[in-house]
């Protein structure tokens, strides 16, 4: 289930994307809204896609032992009050502040006094967000500890059902750009709503109390309050780099925000799908076995979990590669969006998707991290790799342009990997490295093989007459299809354990609840 809502709300996101580039194409008012988007969008990818549930399922998992299930869901109550109250703060703070923060965001907006007026108009529309979204991450994660992953996963449909409905409402509606740009930014928060209306009704049907008074305090809210930032900032490292790489890409030509932004919605796809759905499985069984000190339990899932992850990710990151013009121009190529738009916003996915599998693992790593109630080590890894990233970004920018701020993203992912991994093998003793070395050589040599008679049938496909997008879509998958059978059929020969697992998983019906 976990997997379809997944799938369902990243094609709306696709849906939403391509109606906002047709809209708005990759001028000024995309680029406003974007750089206004980056706050609440940040914390929705900070706090909605697991990482709060991270900090907050292992401390459940060990109150609910030592206390009983009545102290944990108190403690859940308890965690939303204050949650609440912090963020109705930060709200007030941010619409307040709107102006400095768009300036540092995106310093290079200072030139052009519309263009900043417009994005801070737009910041203080969407900052009410933050609040919703907060209490949208900490609902699901509080789902996800007792065992309900459905609710938690159709949340994410509800913000792109809405922004959909506003980028159309705004078009057949507004009379100028200025107020359809606002009105999807207002779509943004009754989303937010909506997805928190989604979650209280099974909150309560699983004993989540809110009008009760709580019992007496065991000191596991403050556990969790304590671990809750640095692991929020931990597993920010992606999304801050995004966000560093807005600002440096503010100071490029007009439209290398959105281009980067556009690309980075494409890689979030297979990201999204496997990596963020087999952490939220994975994550409360994942905190039991930390709880009950069953280290070689941990590892063969670790293992398992990267192995299974990369077999997905692998072939996802070399088919975005090979197909990249082709997917950006069927998703986006319309209306504002034009052929130069497609091949510059290709050019940024190229060096995104090269750093996808650490992206994925990354996620992987992080969980076990938090599972064992450890989210400083996580930071001190974060933080380097955030430097790296500023550091290389600014200077491949210099040469490469919007492309040189994807690949430092995608560099500085590696480095968080191998820092994570090393210091991980220092806690918990050796990984099974050998076992994911092979699944790697067998991923990799099965994914090359894929992406190069991808490229043949793409460059066959391409010489054939005729642009439609009937036309469009079928070359597209036709390169799917036998990007697939292709990459299958070499995973079978090689014997590839992570196949046979897959086999297992879709018979059994298990792949994910």
């Amino acid at each position: 289930m976990v997997v379809s809502a997944t799938f369902a709300s990243r094609i709306l996101g696709y849906v939403r994307d391509m109606l906002i580039a047709w809209s708005f194409g990759a001028g000024m008012y995309a680029d406003a809204f974007i750089v206004a988007f980056r706050i609440p969008n940040l914390v929705r990818r900070l706090v909605g896609e697991g990482a709060l549930g991270m900090a907050f399922i292992p401390v459940f998992h060990d109150d609910a032992r030592r206390r009983g299930s009545k102290h944990a869901l108190d403690l859940a109550v308890m965690a939303l009050r204050r949650l609440a109250l912090l963020l109705a703060v930060v709200v007030f703070l941010g619409i307040l502040l709107s102006p400095a923060i768009v300036r540092g965001l995106a310093p290079g907006f200072m030139v052009s006094g519309d263009k900043l007026q417009l994005t801070v108009h737009l910041t203080r529309i969407m900052f009410p967000y933050v609040l919703l979204v907060g209490l949208v991450a900490l609902s699901m994660g509080i789902l996800n500890a007792l065992g309900h992953f459905t609710a938690p996963a159709l949340a994410p449909l509800a913000l792109n059902i809405t922004m959909i409905s506003a980028v159309w409402i705004g078009v057949w509606l507004a009379p100028t750009m200025a107020v359809r740009i606002g009105i999807l930014a207002a779509g943004v928060v009754f989303g937010g709503a909506l997805q928190l209306g989604l979650q209280v009704p099974v909150l309560v049907r699983h004993g989540v109390r809110f009008w009760q008074a709580p019992l007496p305090e065991s000191g596991a809210l403050g556990r969790f309050g304590r671990s809750a930032l640095p692991v929020l900032l931990g597993g920010a490292t992606y999304q801050i780099n995004v966000l560093l790489g807005t600002l440096l890409a503010s100071y490029l030509a007009v439209g290398s925000v959105s281009y980067l932004f556009y690309a980075d919605r494409l890689v979030q796809f297979p990201l999204g799908i496997f990596a963020i759905s087999a952490v939220t499985v994975m994550m409360p069984g994942l905190s039991r076995q930390a709880a009950e000190k069953r280290l070689d339990d941990m590892k063969q899932t670790l293992s398992q979990s990267l192995r299974m992850v990369w077999f997905v990710t692998v072939p996802a990151m070399v088919g975005l590669i090979v197909l990249r013009e082709p997917i950006v121009a069927l998703l986006f190529e319309r209306g504002a969006f034009d052929s130069n738009s497609t091949r510059l916003t290709a050019e940024a996915l190229l060096w995104y998707s090269s750093g996808l599998w650490a992206y994925a693992a990354l996620r992987i790593l992080l969980a076990v991290f938090y599972a064992r109630q450890d989210a400083y080590r996580p930071l001190k890894a974060a933080v380097i790799s955030m430097f790296v990233n500023l550091g290389a970004g600014v200077l491949l920018m210099r040469v490469m342009g919007h492309g040189g701020i994807a690949l430092a993203a995608a560099l500085s992912a590696m480095v968080n990997v191998m820092l994570l991994g090393v210091m991980l093998r220092w806690q918990i003793g050796p990984l099974g490295g050998w076992k994911i070395v092979s699944a790697v050589v067998r991923i990799a040599g099965c994914a090359l093989l894929m992406g190069y008679a991808v490229h043949l049938l793409n460059v066959w496909l391409a010489q054939a007459p005729g642009c439609g997008i009937t036309l469009q879509i079928g070359r597209l998958l036709a390169c799917i299809t036998t990007g697939v059978a292709v990459y299958a059929t070499a995973a079978f020969l090689c014997r590839s354990k992570e196949l046979r697992l897959c086999r297992q998983l879709v018979r059994q019906r298990k792949n994910i609840p």
